[in-house]
């Protein structure tokens, strides 16, 4: 009996390891059970009851040479949360797949950990039947694991100052384009040796360190993506459709466009997802009873646009739309060009411009359009104001209190009933630390070198106040950034563009139009030209809409070309 028992152990010791790591005993034994029926053949199921004892563990199989396929670790576990926990994991076995067993209460931090530990899931309880919940997943998480060259794992690092306006420019571009980064203070003992082996100072900042290693000293947004593998240049001069634009309409076009065989550009200034990339959580979208980050939702239609086949460019300005015969030129800020035989813009809205006095100079400085999930971190126990009455300053507001001492949102109007949805509001009302204040707008900003005060009006009262503030997130208005279309694309008095039956008036069809037929519902003044999402004239301004809107658009496109 002797030899089988010895093979056995070496056979078991061997196998890699799913560690699961849960202070209820009774939920770590379901897991360790059900994670047993299905995997135990090929991976030796263990378990933990507490972070310290888990990276003791972790520890123990780092020394002997053992392989650590998956790690599940509970949110709420005492001295030593989930996501710390996978923080300190990730020093010992990188290529670990990491699952967060998380409660829907918790979904927010779950969310904020794609981040901090780049977190490969999160899995809500009670996850019965295991069949449905928990299989797939872990199923998914081991053919990736096993798929990896296991290569020592490097991560780019950023290195700049709280209040920076460039350094808080390059986080945002990194985080809402999902490139993972860890960031550092220049004035903190980590951040002055990365400085140092860049041969930069802190006057120098940002500096970037890629994952190869290579320094970038402030570099352009173009050169930054390049270096961390984004697609900057177009492979083709010509395609079917070029979707200028990366929110939900133009992932949305993309997506069905490459999907039915179309040659697809999406070119996006920026990053894909648009503003409701930045939300962080929409939970009136439909599939998604639980709610999901707008990043997760643009990640996903990314990789279904890209795995269709369409090409996503970014970091192109687009400036300029010109007609050549059969073919649809647009022109970059570079001088470069590309041509298409149709083009859909899908460019969205901007937040507008604050008017009061001083805000602007404080932009990156603790004040902030939007932002909330790049900043959310540094708010941690502060006071925080929020200006805009629509869901996504709502969005905002949620995220923040947790973390946050305090939330104020300011509000022009009498209450949040007229532009703010239903279940949002009711949201703000449960959470103690958010306070609403109808009828104050900011008319004043102050500080010495970055944010320190505001300055409100009560617009009722007419009463004014200073508010000491270091942090202020503007979610106001919507600005469509169409200057780039004037004197091609006929659009209203705001600046949004008209199409379809609103380009006919009295049965006239407008100026310029030579085709027999009326403009197609989304077609633009210019024939082969369409229009989808927030930007187009009337639209309904919903995540939902504009990309139903995207893929109509492509429909309208197979009409045109046909």
């Amino acid at each position: 009996m002797t030899t089988p028992r010895a093979t056995r152990a070496t056979s078991t010791s061997a196998k890699p390891i799913i560690l699961s790591v849960d202070d209820d005993p009774g939920v770590s034994r379901a897991v360790v059970r059900d994670l047993r029926r299905r995997y135990g053949g090929d991976y030796r199921t263990m378990r933990a009851e507490s972070g310290p004892a888990a990276i003791d563990l972790l520890r123990e199989t780092k020394l002997r040479g053992q392989q650590v396929a998956i790690i599940v670790a509970d949110y709420r576990m005492p001295g030593m949360n989930g996501i710390e926990f996978l923080e300190a994991a990730m020093d010992l076995h990188p290529f670990a797949r990491r699952v967060l067993l998380t409660a829907y209460a918790d979904t927010d931090a779950a969310i904020n950990a794609i981040n901090v530990v780049d977190l490969d899931y999160y899995l809500l309880k009670p996850w019965d039947p295991p069949e449905e919940k928990l299989y797939p997943v872990i199923d998914a998480l081991l053919e990736a694991w096993r798929a990896a060259d296991h290569r020592p794992i490097t991560e780019t690092k950023v290195v700049g100052h709280r209040w920076s306006a460039r350094c808080s420019e390059v986080r945002e571009f990194l985080a809402r384009n999902q490139v993972a980064y860890r960031w550092f203070f220049a004035d903190e003992p980590e951040g002055a040796k990365l400085l140092d082996a860049a041969g930069a100072d802190a006057t120098s900042c940002p500096v970037i360190i890629t994952e190869d290693g290579e320094p970038l000293v402030d570099p352009a947004d173009a050169e930054l993506a390049g270096r961390v593998g984004l697609t900057t240049t177009p492979s083709q001069q010509f395609y079917d459709l070029i979707v200028v634009g990366g929110g939900p309409a133009g992932l949305g076009a993309a997506v069905y466009g490459a999907s039915e065989g179309l040659r697809t550009a999406l070119v996006e200034r920026t990053a894909t997802g648009g503003q409701a990339g930045q939300s962080s959580r929409i939970e009136n979208y439909l599939g998604f009873p639980d709610g999901v980050s707008g990043s997760q939702l643009a990640d996903r239609a990314r990789r279904q646009a890209t795995k269709f086949g369409a090409e996503l460019i970014t970091t192109r300005d687009v400036v300029g739309l010109e007609v050549n015969g059969s073919a649809r030129t647009v022109r970059f800020a570079d001088g470069e060009s590309l041509d298409a035989h149709t083009v859909v813009v899908a460019t969205g809205v901007n937040y507008r411009r604050h008017p009061a006095p001083g805000v602007d100079d404080f932009t990156g400085l603790g004040v902030y359009y939007g932002s909330a999930m790049t900043e959310a971190s540094q708010c941690a126990d502060r006071d925080v104001y929020i200006v805009g009455g629509a869901n996504s300053a709502g969005q905002a507001a949620v995220y923040l209190s947790r973390t946050a001492r305090s939330v104020t949102i300011l509000v022009r109007g009498e209450s949040l009933a007229a532009s703010m949805s239903h279940y949002l509001i009711r949201q703000i009302e449960q959470i103690p630390n958010i306070t609403v204040r109808p009828c104050t707008e900011v008319i004043g900003a102050e500080g010495e070198g970055h944010l320190e005060r505001i300055l409100l009006r009560d617009n009722a009262s007419g009463a004014e106040e200073k508010a000491e503030a270091q942090w202020l997130f503007l979610f106001i208005g919507a600005a469509p950034q169409t200057d780039w279309l004037d004197g091609t694309v006929v659009r209203d008095d705001h600046g949004f563009v008209l199409a379809g039956p609103d380009l006919t008036i009295g049965g006239v069809r407008p100026p310029g139009w030579e085709l027999d037929r009326a403009p197609h519902h989304l077609e633009t003044s210019v024939p082969g030209v369409f229009v989808a999402g927030d930007v187009r004239s009337d639209s309904a301004k919903r995540v939902a809409s504009a990309v139903g809107e995207g893929a109509m658009a492509v429909m309208l496109v197979h009409k045109y070309l046909a």
